[in-house]
């Protein structure tokens, strides 16, 4: 989410470091974007543990006024561990652009430009812009391999590359220029390496009690595990044929999903471009169904679809051609269905009357819609600074360290409803 302050890990000439970074939020009317460091440095450091260390210890820095830093100090050293999704890769581009070109390179390339982007916003480093301004195909990567497909696209693809063998260490140098790593006590890195070595112990007893149960298993048998003074019993199950396929909506990268609001049930499609979503719809407005049958009947009708954003997507030409060909089955995943009905007489009710899930996937939808639209009244009033931000967040992510919102919610029940109804207005029924 917006709000959120994210561990990030970036690889650079001088090594692999992590950092903090916030991505964009609204405060006081405003949008803001940050990364851990104080003026013109950016803290970075070899490891989580130090990271950890740092921000514990530390009281003077550019992110101890975003709104949910105080959440931040509490966090574990595994916590703050980059994941894989947050792992920039800066100093392999030159390799990466080598490599054929598909949606997992345009994918890859696209995030690290995103970040230099950030980086370059954040830290003032104009050389970073006007390398990535260099060549037109950067700020076309959010298109995916659409862009970069024809004579055209082979042409900016060219481009692209040369500006990455010629400049790129431009850079680099520009990013590697402002990192900086602060000196933090050794009481606290040590305490912050013992959670990575427990956590890592922890993992590798997993695997191995995993390995040996998967042994036995493959052979058909049934094994026991005792840890911790737990038994376990493992019996091998019959693979089905949906544990070992993807499935055809899983190889196109689009989601059927379904809606549930106070005015009905609604079946329609949305992806993911470079992490934006993309709906079926134009104009702000999504096209939905009442059953899963009359959106694949919509999806048959050339003059239907002939203007739909979904159109952008590399594959959307082999959904077209299942559905014409009337062998296009709508199935929605249950992490793909948004329950919205009874939320706000939850949310009234109090944090321990909501159902977290529901309200994780509904928070989602809502985000989800508005930003394809283009609206941020959504993303403002779920930021942790407004009551329904705040109460939501709590649920959702929830912390000892904080206070419990305080009763009656009538104001965040209110502010739950209008954003819900904003969506039922964007949905176009047919």
């Amino acid at each position: 989410m917006a709000q959120d302050i994210v561990p990030i890990e970036l690889g650079l000439p001088q090594g692999d470091v992590v950092t903090l970074w916030a991505p964009r939020w609204r405060e006081d009317g405003e949008e803001w974007e940050a990364f851990l460091g104080h003026e013109d440095d950016l803290y970075a450091f070899p490891d989580a543990a130090r990271l950890a260390a740092f921000v514990r210890t530390s009281e003077e820095h550019d992110l101890d006024d975003h709104p949910a830093w105080h959440v931040v100090p509490a966090l574990s050293a595994v916590e703050l561990s980059p994941d894989e999704d947050h792992q920039y890769d800066l100093v392999g581009v030159p390799e990466l652009v080598a490599e054929p070109l598909d949606t997992w390179t345009i994918n890859e390339l696209a995030d690290i430009v995103e970040i230099a982007r950030s980086l370059a916003d954040v830290c003032e480093l104009d050389a970073v812009h006007e390398v990535l301004d260099a060549a037109t195909g950067f700020a076309m990567l959010d298109q995916g391999t659409l862009a970069f497909s024809g004579k055209d696209g082979q042409r900016r693809w060219t481009d692209l590359c040369e500006v990455v063998v010629e400049r790129w260490d431009e850079l680099l140098d520009a990013i590697d220029g402002v990192v900086t790593t602060p000196d933090v006590p050794a009481d606290a890195v040590a305490t912050a390496e013992t959670e990575l070595a427990e956590a890592l112990e922890g993992d590798e007893r997993g695997s191995a009690l995993a390995d040996a149960a998967d042994a036995v298993l493959d052979a058909g048998g049934i094994v026991t595990v005792v840890d911790d003074d737990t038994v376990t019993t493992y019996q091998r199950a019959e693979a089905s044929e949906e544990d070992e396929e993807i499935g055809f909506w899983g190889e196109v990268g689009i989601d059927p999903i379904r809606i549930i609001t106070s005015i009905g049930e609604h079946y329609s499609l949305r992806c993911y471009l470079d992490d934006d979503p993309v709906f079926l719809g134009t104009d702000g407005k999504i096209d939905v169904f009442p059953t899963p049958r009359a959106l694949a009947r919509f999806l048959a009708d050339d003059n239907a679809v002939e203007d739909t954003d979904l159109a952008r997507v590399a594959t959307w030409p082999q959904v077209r051609e299942k559905a014409t060909a009337g062998e296009l089955q709508i199935e929605v995943d249950p992490e793909n269905t948004y329950v919205l009905t009874g939320l706000d007489a939850d949310l009234g009710a109090g944090p321990s009357e909501v159902d977290a899930t529901q309200l994780d996937l509904a928070e989602e939808l809502l985000m989800d819609a508005a930003s394809w639209a283009g609206d941020e009244s959504v993303e403002q009033a779920l930021q942790p600074s407004e009551r329904l931000g705040w109460l939501v967040s709590f649920v959702l992510r929830p912390s000892p360290n904080r206070l419990p919102p305080s009763e009656p919610f009538d104001a965040e029940v209110a502010a739950w409803r209008k954003l819900v109804e904003a969506l039922e207005e964007r949905l176009r029924t047919h």
